[in-house]
């Protein structure tokens, strides 16, 4: 009677590859940055990085102390050196492939920071009532 082939032990791995293999690219993306001898990406912070499910491509997105005014150049730049951090990725991480790499600035944390601005300058009414003392000798 022919062996089958044993089944295979699941892992113990609580989360997708494509999100174990996005926060490996983001530490190496990150470390690299800071290699790179460019004023330009001086102040740039690698804030998450999203890999396709066939781990082909993946997103870089990042933030800067320039905001959205600066966003083209900085693209430009990671653009720039794109092949250079691809390489890097490629020698650091253990993989079959590496994704190709593109780069878009984080436009959650800046959604994020409008919010904070516009709670910021219009304060709750519930905040401006002073609170009566008499109401936490109840409690």
């Amino acid at each position: 009677m022919a062996k089958g082939r044993a089944p295979r032990k699941s892992t113990t791995h609580s989360y997708p590859r494509a999100v174990r293999l996005g926060e490996t690219l983001r530490e190496v993306l990150a470390d690299e940055l800071v290699r790179i001898d460019d004023e330009r990406l001086e102040f740039v912070t690698v804030t998450r990085v999203d890999v396709d499910p066939e781990m082909n491509r993946a997103t870089i997105y990042f933030d800067s102390l320039s905001g959205e005014k600066g966003d083209a150049q900085i693209i430009e730049v990671l653009g720039e050196h794109r092949i250079r951090l691809q390489a890097s990725v490629a020698r650091q991480v253990r993989a079959r492939k590496t994704p190709i790499l593109s780069f878009r600035p984080d436009e959650v944390i800046r959604s994020a920071e409008r919010i904070e601005k516009i709670l910021r300058d219009n304060p709750s009414p519930a905040r401006d009532v002073p609170l009566d003392p008499d109401v936490y000798d109840q409690i």
